[in-house]
């Protein structure tokens, strides 16, 4: 198993769980060597471009952008790969550290689900990166706007100028997209949203794409320099020309799931924070059992 850990912060309790369980079940462990002063000596470390490959699963330790990180080292040789929250929950992550040894014999067993998870294939400039959120041309301070033209299968349908234009997966509609403006799109469909941000002139409204057409964005002359982000990581920067090509991939990225339909409710609760309408009942649904025994005993007591 490959160890996918927070770039920053302390992993020592999960990895302590995971080395103890490896242990037990004579399970070998892994991790990118830049990572190897991280972990317990008995976890093999190795160069990251052979993580992935080498692996039969990874775990993530850490939030969604942990995840997004492990999903992404494996977009070539799609591994399963579970995610376990530091914090707050995610998106993505499922397993608390409480639930994790079950989890991993779980995961050892077989008895799990796998939510497969589409990436956008992208050329920048002529390099290859993916994202499994979105990707961002995004304009520096102070240096005006993003300008940049749209092609949608080699014909194109107009312009952007505005403060940023992000496009991304169904997954990443609930992240910068929809901050821009953008709509939720269902996780169990196909598509593409291309979301300027704060737009001044040409295009104004998110459009959606089918995954089957190619996009590409390129910038206008006098466009302000730009930097790209993938998935919330600066991938280049002070852009001033050039293009990105763009291209949807299905199953491009394999999620360990235990329980799918407790996973949609948290992310039903999760979505309530973006203001979509949840009626009372609904919202009590999506409490934790504890919460909700608690919360109906407080009813069902007579007023003093």
């Amino acid at each position: 198993m490959g160890l996918v850990l927070h770039p920053t912060r302390d992993v020592s309790e999960v990895v302590g769980i995971i080395e103890r369980w490896a242990s037990r079940h004579r399970k070998s462990l892994m991790v990118r060597a830049e990572d190897k002063h991280r972990v317990p000596s008995s976890v093999a470390p190795v160069p990251e471009r052979e993580l992935a490959g080498r692996a039969d699963a990874l775990i993530s330790i850490g939030g969604d952008g942990t995840m997004l990180g492990a999903l992404r080292s494996a977009v070539r040789d799609p591994k399963p790969v579970l995610g376990v929250h530091l914090g707050r929950l995610g998106f993505l992550v499922e397993v608390d550290p409480r639930a994790l040894p079950e989890a991993l014999s779980r995961l050892l067993s077989k008895n799990f689900t796998i939510e497969s998870h589409a990436c956008l294939a992208c050329d920048v400039c002529g390099d290859d990166v993916v994202a499994f959120n979105d990707i961002a041309m995004v304009r520096q301070p102070g240096s005006g706007f993003v300008t940049a033209t749209l092609a949608v299968n080699g014909q194109r349908y107009g312009y952007y100028r505005c403060d940023a234009l992000v496009v991304s997966t169904p997954t990443g509609s609930t992240a910068y997209s929809y901050a821009a403006g953008g709509p939720l799109i269902s996780p169990a469909a196909d598509a593409v949203v291309v979301t300027p941000s704060s737009p001044m002139a040409g295009i104004s409204r998110a459009v959606v794409l089918s995954p089957e057409e190619s996009i590409r964005l390129e910038l206008r002359p006098h466009s302000a320099a730009v930097a790209i982000e993938m998935d919330g990581l600066v991938f280049r920067d002070a852009a001033t020309e050039g293009a990105v090509d763009i291209s949807y991939r299905r199953d491009a990225g394999l999620v360990v799931r235990f329980d799918p339909r407790r996973h949609q409710e948290r992310n039903q609760l999760k979505l309530s924070l973006l203001d979509l309408p949840f009626l009372p009942d609904q919202l009590r649904e999506l409490l934790p059992e504890e919460l909700r025994r608690e919360r109906d005993q407080r009813e069902s007591e007579p007023p003093c």
